[in-house]
């Protein structure tokens, strides 16, 4: 695998590194030992899927605070979405700043998104499929989230004819520090 940190501390694009012939090729997409070796989480305890019937479907932006913070392993595994993270850790540097990666079924990309952060993603096809590894179980008492379009951050989203938000994700009040 390959590991390309982005402009947020601690988050990282994770390339599978393809072993191909002519039948198709074979990757691994996790390994506990090369996670270990660059002090990422390695032990995920809950895996997730969110299937998406259709395009501008928007899931976000959510997170688990203390003491029930959160590490997800993201990656699509049908169909294509753009993935969001924003830093909610006061004490970064990165602190409410934000980044993007378009991950889809055909790059095989993951995105690895530390405890501090919001994540969150809009469907780019119809039947889009996100797969999450989680580093601990959700507990409703510790799910929190911010506005998808709240003017704090400045996401810039894909363009769509019709997003389709949860009235929960529509919900989330401006974001104070």
């Amino acid at each position: 695998m390959l590991f390309d940190a982005i402009e947020l501390p601690g988050a990282f694009i994770i390339h599978p590194e393809k072993i191909e012939d002519d039948r198709g090729f074979f990757a691994r997409t996790f390994c506990s030992e090369e996670f270990q070796e660059r002090g990422l989480a390695s032990v995920f305890v809950q895996c997730n899927i969110s299937f998406n019937r259709t395009k501008g479907t928007l899931r976000g932006m959510h997170c688990q605070v203390a003491p029930h913070e959160e590490i997800k392993l993201v990656r699509c595994t049908m169909g294509a979405v753009y993935d969001v993270i924003i830093d909610l850790r006061r004490d970064s540097p990165s602190f409410r700043r934000w980044a993007a990666v378009e991950l889809t079924a055909s790059n095989r990309q993951m995105l690895y998104v530390p405890a501090g952060f919001a994540h969150g993603f809009q469907t780019l096809e119809d039947d889009a499929e996100v797969f999450y590894q989680m580093s601990a179980p959700y507990r409703a008492e510790s799910a929190r989230g911010v506005r998808w379009n709240d003017p704090a951050f400045g996401i810039v989203w894909p363009p769509a004819n019709v997003r389709i938000i949860s009235p929960r994700d529509r919900q989330y009040e401006d974001f104070t520090e």
